[in-house]
Order: C-alpha cells, then sequence, then structure tokens
C-alpha cells in the first residue's frame, strides 16, 4: 500500500514555493517603489504605477501548484513540463531586462532634468533676475513664471518697452538650448469684458502669442520652436492673490517627455 503512495507523490513545485514566490514578490515590489519614491520626480512615480498597471513584469511569478493527478504517459508530461519551465524562464528574463532597460531611461531623464535646471538657476543668478522670475522643475521639463506686470499693463497685452530687454535675455538662454518651449498665458478671476478681449480667455491667449511674436520677430528665435497655451483664470497658483495668479509661464519642455506625448 505504502509503495502505491508513493507512486502518488506530488508532482511539479512543492508547497513551501508558494509562500517563498509570495515573499519574494513582495520583496521586489518593495525595493523598487523605494527607489521610485527616493527622488522626487512625479513623473517616475506615475511611469512605476503604470509599468505595474499595464505592462504585468510580475505576472512570470506563479504561485500555482502544478496539478496532483498522476498521468498514464510520464516521459510525454515530463517533456511538457520542461518546455513550460523553460518558457517561463524566458519570459522572466525578458521581463526583467525590461524593467532594467525603464529603471534606465528614468535615470538618464533625472539627469537631464537636473541638468536642465541647473543652467537655467545660473542664468537666473548671472543676470540678477531671481527676484523678478521663478523656475520650478515638473515632469515636462523647467517652467519660468513671470509675472505680468513686468510686461503688461493691466487688461492689456500690448508689451512693454520695459519688458522687452527681460525678455531678450530669457531669448538668450533659449537660444543655448534646442528644446521646444511652451508659452502660456494666466489671468486673475476678475471678468473683462471690451472690444478687443470679451474674455479672461481671449486675455491670456493674447498676452502668450504677444510674447512668442517677440522671441521670434526680435530675438529671432525659430516659430517652430513654440506652442502658445491660454488658460485664463482657470490654473490659479494662489486663490486669495490676484498678482501671483496673473502670470505668463514659459515651459522649456524636456525632449524625452515630448517624445513620450507625442
Amino acid at each position: 500500500m505504502r509503495r502505491k503512495s508513493d507512486e502518488k507523490k506530488r508532482k511539479g513545485s512543492p508547497r513551501w514555493m508558494v509562500t517563498y514566490s509570495d515573499m519574494v514578490t513582495l520583496i521586489l515590489v518593495f525595493f523598487i517603489l523605494l527607489f521610485s519614491m527616493s527622488r522626487i520626480d512625479q513623473l517616475k512615480f506615475e511611469s512605476i504605477t503604470e509599468s505595474f498597471q499595464n505592462r504585468n513584469v510580475l505576472d512570470f511569478i506563479s504561485t500555482d501548484i502544478l496539478s496532483e493527478e498522476p498521468s498514464g504517459n510520464n516521459g510525454q508530461n515530463n517533456g511538457q513540463a520542461d518546455n513550460g519551465n523553460h518558457d517561463e524562464n524566458q519570459n522572466e528574463e525578458t521581463d526583467l531586462n525590461e524593467l532594467k532597460e525603464q529603471l534606465e531611461k528614468w535615470e538618464d531623464k533625472e539627469d537631464e532634468l537636473t541638468a536642465l535646471m541647473m543652467d537655467v538657476e545660473t542664468f537666473l543668478e548671472e543676470e540678477d533676475l531671481e527676484d523678478q522670475v521663478s523656475a520650478t522643475r515638473s515632469a515636462e521639463g523647467v517652467t519660468l513664471v513671470l509675472q505680468d506686470s513686468i510686461l503688461f499693463d493691466s487688461g492689456e497685452a500690448s508689451l512693454l518697452d520695459s519688458g522687452k530687454p527681460f525678455l531678450n535675455e530669457v531669448a538668450r538662454l533659449l537660444s543655448d538650448m534646442p528644446n521646444k518651449v511652451r508659452v502660456e498665458g494666466h489671468t486673475d478671476s476678475r471678468p473683462i469684458s471690451t472690444y478687443r478681449y470679451p474674455s479672461n480667455w481671449e486675455l491670456s491667449g493674447a498676452r502668450a502669442g504677444r510674447v512668442v511674436r517677440h522671441f521670434s520677430e526680435e530675438a529671432d528665435l525659430n516659430s517652430n520652436r513654440f506652442l502658445i497655451a491660454g488658460y485664463g483664470d482657470t490654473q490659479p497658483i494662489d486663490p486669495d492673490n490676484m498678482a501671483k495668479n496673473r502670470r505668463v509661464e514659459i515651459v522649456i519642455l524636456d525632449e524625452k517627455y515630448e517624445e513620450q506625448s507625442e
């Protein structure tokens, strides 16, 4: 009787492999999350989340135990199991390589954004523009925030003569970079209704367009590099401070982010 029982021993992975594979999975997820959150980079965190949701990089780790039922053709089944294990190992190696490549791309992007931000900060410091312009880094690239009082009169989109030298300095920074640039106009929440600007939408778009026209016509920058956006009062920085909300933002787009968006 015992001999027959031995012949019906379980085939495939032993039970302890279930717990072990789950533990390995959790440890891998834990260290990936630690890595992704070790740097303050929203794009990296979103990418790692998308990787788990869409790419299923951990699907190759299985917690299923093979069937316990004996088979009449042990040789054939063993051959099929070997082929299955071989394919599984290949899938595992492929997925790990893809994950490694993705992590290396994130590191490269981090270095490029850091270098771009350092160039902008150095420029603002050398030109003594730190009190008039603030620079921030985002997933898209580096954003320069200009208060509208430097460039425009209230309710107008005609560029002030006093603001042109300032834009020329910014144009000098942009001329040394190949990146595309998005210029955004923002207003406060006070309504406007004139013949030229029926609402804040038209005013914000006109201001962004006027800045781009200065870069193109007077600073001789390639107009194909620029994008224009008018947001009106829909994206306030501080709802209690209208002066901060009236601004022009110049977003120096990261090249890899642009390629990903396209």
